[in-house]
């Protein structure tokens, strides 16, 4: 019990953390100040590796807790949103080195603190045993690559809210605060290669939960509400990715369609657990 509230408290300072790297991140786009950027960066970097120590503390307890409660802490919804806001952080990262911009950080770490926030909800933050479908090797893979799909399309969207107000007003001079955003070109472009990132993870979690079906329920699909939303935002995705590649779509279109898909993530992620009853109802889970 002690490990279990020590691990609840260390992912509780993270969520913090997480809020403060983002409001540094604010502070230095609001009143461009490059130190305090570079300060959120580290803030930013310390959060991510908080979680990553957050989550191996709570795969190895559940080892320590004997073999019926041992798995990848991936399984029900507390586990699944630290897990979410891992990967947000983890994306972003590695984005701001690849493209040395720290902008985009005041609007992509609100993100995974609010994942964090919403976690730190759960009544019961305990590790359970699996139930008998969840009981398979499939769990992590499955998990994983939906879960960096899902990451890569909330920073798209965030990057689709720069794109938007970018474009209201693309003569901002530099003083303005649109005029601090990077350029139009490059925020299209990385909402198309955040997409592409994340369709692409999206579908090998599809094709893994169909694996795994097979197994646990002896067909690959079955048109459970979780599986026909998930087939939902595959469709939203796969017309965006269309429009821009087959019909040359740029812009304020395809930013807007980024939004519309993250919100059929959103309803595929909690939606769909609260309002809809299916096979992935066993959770509130997942």
């Amino acid at each position: 019990i002690e490990n279990m509230e020590y691990n609840a408290w260390v992912l509780s300072a993270v969520t913090f953390i997480y809020g403060a790297a983002g409001t540094l991140y604010l502070f230095a786009w609001v009143f461009h100040k490059e130190s305090v950027g570079k300060m959120a960066t580290w803030v930013a970097l310390f959060a991510w590796l908080g979680s990553t120590i957050g989550i191996a503390m709570r795969w190895i307890e559940s080892y320590r807790m004997g073999d019926e409660f041992g798995h990848a802490p991936f399984s029900n919804m507390y586990e699944s949103l630290v897990f979410f806001a891992w990967t947000i952080g983890l994306i972003y990262l590695l984005m701001e080195r690849r493209y040395k911009n720290r902008t985009m950080g005041a609007f992509a770490m609100p993100l995974a603190c609010l994942a964090l926030a919403y976690a730190s909800l759960s009544p019961d933050k305990s590790i359970q045993p699996l139930i008998p479908a969840l009981k398979s090797n499939w769990l992590i893979a499955h998990v994983i690559t939906c879960f960096l799909g899902y990451a890569a399309f909330a920073v798209a969207f965030a990057i689709s809210i720069m794109y938007l107000m970018k474009s209201e007003d693309q003569r901002a001079p530099a003083q303005h605060l649109a005029g601090r955003l990077p350029s139009s070109a490059l925020l299209d472009e990385l909402t198309h290669q955040l997409v592409l990132f994340g369709f692409l993870f999206l579908t090998v979690g599809i094709i893994t939960g169909a694996v795994w079906a097979k197994q646990a329920w002896t067909r690959y699909w079955s048109w459970d509400p979780k599986e026909t939303w998930s087939l939902i935002t595959w469709l939203i995705y796969a017309a965006l990715l269309h429009f821009r590649m087959m019909r040359g779509w740029r812009g304020k279109r395809i930013a807007v369609l980024s939004i519309v898909g993250f919100g059929a993530v959103l309803f595929t992620y909690f939606g769909v657990n609260y309002w809809l009853a299916g096979l992935h109802s066993y959770g509130e889970q997942l």
